[in-house]
């Protein structure tokens, strides 16, 4: 039974979820390989290199997120998922605890630059001041799993899929790779604040019985 006394956790991935990673690797393939960007299609598969970019295998993917990670900082300078800022600040207004759930140390070595440029990125400044995302830690993990959280936000169709095999609450937040995976699914940011206002109301009603 959930403690109601604690706060809320949301459980909240970055890549493709508040960050668009999509766009900002898209960009620098193109550029790196001499490309129209418009001649790019949606990123279709969780592989990029089966998305018809160019990108030929795994390795070479990995060796050009390996450059734009190191060399471009893309992580620093990555655009913002339409609304995600606004929502994550109307949650953390209401209680609820944001920790950041990411894996972004996918590659060994450069972990300064990326640890640094994430926090760099999350803490960036509003127009009122605020930092672009309110979070209250951040843990870079391969294995969503062994990270608490009340409920969880992820694109990654492998990270969905062992979460709730664990039996955690988790929205599917939608992406042309992810159509397949079933259940709950939001397809904006303000479809995720109504689930999550949802999940607190239950919890309020759930505290009331238990007193």
């Amino acid at each position: 039974m959930a403690d109601t006394t604690e706060p809320f956790v949301l459980g909240v991935d970055l890549d493709g979820v508040c960050a668009d990673y999509t766009k900002a690797f898209r960009t620098y393939v193109a550029k790196q390989l001499g490309r129209d960007e418009a001649e790019f299609g949606p990123q279709h598969s969780w592989r990029i290199e089966e998305c018809g970019w160019g990108v030929r295998d795994r390795e070479h993917f990995v060796a050009l997120h390996r450059a734009a990670v190191e060399e471009e900082r893309m992580f620093a300078n990555m655009p913002e998922i339409e609304g995600a800022s606004d929502a994550l600040w109307k949650l953390s207004d209401l209680g609820v605890y944001i920790r950041i759930i990411t894996h972004r140390l996918v590659l060994n070595w450069g972990h300064q630059t990326a640890v640094s440029d994430t926090v760099s990125w999350l803490q960036a400044p509003r127009a009122d001041g605020r930092p672009r995302i309110p979070y209250r830690d951040v843990c870079f993990c391969a294995k969503k799993t062994e990270v608490g959280a009340d409920l969880y936000i992820d694109d990654a169709p492998h990270n969905i899929a062992s979460l709730r095999k664990t039996r955690n609450d988790t929205i599917c937040f939608d992406a042309p790779y992810n159509r397949e995976v079933p259940g709950v699914r939001a397809q904006t940011w303000s479809e995720i604040v109504a689930i999550v206002e949802d999940r607190l109301h239950e919890r309020r009603e759930l505290a009331k019985f238990e007193h």
